[in-house]
């Protein structure tokens, strides 16, 4: 065996496990740790799967892009939710979850030492498939608020940059982008010659009359915006692995052969269960946004006994806070404390490519109102003595 490194040594390691294993050591501990929501799919999801049962020929694989009754209910959704349609120049691909979108699509538009450009914070498993595929991540700052900065993404662009990633809602940090920035970030690319990788997981979670904008729907944007999509998050769907990405057609035959390679075909069981939650009536999705928005405003009360302490930086979306906490403490170490001394678990924000600092990422959407509660006077009682 040579002693090569291997190209998954320059990967970092996912935290989440890293996280689950602190809370294994701490029976009792709450976790506002996992992105993740609290409720089931709806019931129209399982009914639907006898019908799959029943053929014996969704035993055999399927369609690479995914079934054909899947592909039009999605082809209604984007029309009726997003404002996009499907033309000539863009096509639907269903995937094993956006992740597995996002991934595709890195592999679908570079080479080997290309850049693409993500704004910090970022998703880490975004950073992650960059780094596998060769690619080299250029980190652009947001503002105080964790806004897009349009200007400073067109100065980081280079001959080998590919595409630019936005999260919105996001990941972190909760907050929404404008219509206005994400145009602005849409047309650079457009100009540059360069794709615009729009990451869309948390569309339905807005708050206070914030309403999710997405770049595909803008005029003329078809051939160079890629748009990703999950059933996870809104339809309680973590575990079945289905999500969708939106493509320029140009991209589908390199798309299909990613695909192809690593998964075939999206778990067709799965796709029955997804076609049967975007069925779900309206009150589902409309209830249990309900409840998390309800829950939002419990966390926002206790975090603002943090003043002072903590900068906690208005959200709007997704089911995120993103603290700067103001201490020279090193984040990892402060989450470790906060779960071994006090039994509540987050999120450090160097996970998020956030070095310079300390920042803590808390998760609300996982829990019932009573443990959301209960997690968050911990993390706040937590911090206080710790801070002191």
């Amino acid at each position: 065996m040579n002693n090569k490194l291997s190209r998954m040594n320059a990967v970092q390691s996912p935290i989440i496990p890293v996280v689950g294993e602190l809370i294994k050591n701490s029976p009792g501990t709450i976790s506002l740790g996992q992105g993740v929501v609290h409720y089931n799919p709806p019931a129209e999801a399982i009914e639907l799967l006898p019908k799959f049962l029943n053929d014996s020929t969704n035993n055999l694989y399927k369609a690479v892009e995914g079934i054909p009754p899947l592909l039009t209910a999605l082809t209604t959704k984007l029309s009726t939710f997003n404002g996009i349609e499907i033309n000539d120049k863009n096509c639907i691909v269903v995937t094993a979850g956006s992740n597995m979108g996002f991934m595709n699509a890195i592999l679908a538009i570079t080479c080997s030492g290309d850049e693409i450009i993500l704004n910090t914070p970022y998703y880490f498993n975004h950073e992650m498939a960059i780094t596998m595929a060769g690619c080299h991540p250029v980190l652009v700052g947001t503002d105080e608020k964790y806004q897009l900065m349009p200007e400073a993404i067109a100065a980081a662009i280079t001959n080998k940059t590919r595409a630019v990633v936005t999260i919105s809602p996001n990941n972190p940090t909760g907050v929404v982008y404008s219509e206005a920035a994400l145009k602005q970030v849409n047309e650079i690319c457009r100009e540059r010659g360069i794709y615009h990788i729009s990451d869309e997981a948390y569309e339905y979670f807005t708050y206070d009359g914030v309403k999710h904008i997405s770049p595909g729907a803008f005029s003329g944007s078809s051939e160079y915006t890629i748009s990703l999509y999950s059933l996870s998050k809104a339809y309680g769907f973590a575990s079945w692995r289905i999500g969708y990405m939106l493509i320029p057609q140009h991209l589908l035959n390199a798309v299909k052969k990613v695909q192809d390679t690593i998964l075939i075909c999206p778990p067709v069981i799965s796709q029955y269960a997804a076609l049967g939650a975007l069925q779900a009536k309206e009150d589902y999705l409309r209830d249990n946004i309900k409840t998390i928005a309800q829950t939002r405003k419990i966390v926002i009360d206790a975090l603002n006994q943090l003043q002072g302490l903590c900068t906690i930086t208005s959200a709007n979306g997704a089911f995120y806070f993103f603290l700067k906490v103001h201490t020279q403490m090193d984040a990892l170490e402060l989450v470790k404390r906060l779960i071994q001394e006090h039994q509540v678990a987050v999120i450090p924000g160097t996970t998020f490519g956030m070095e310079d600092g300390c920042y803590l990422r808390v998760a609300y959407g996982a829990l019932q109102q009573d443990t959301a509660k209960a997690g968050i006077e911990r993390l706040v009682k937590g911090l206080q003595i710790i801070l002191s």
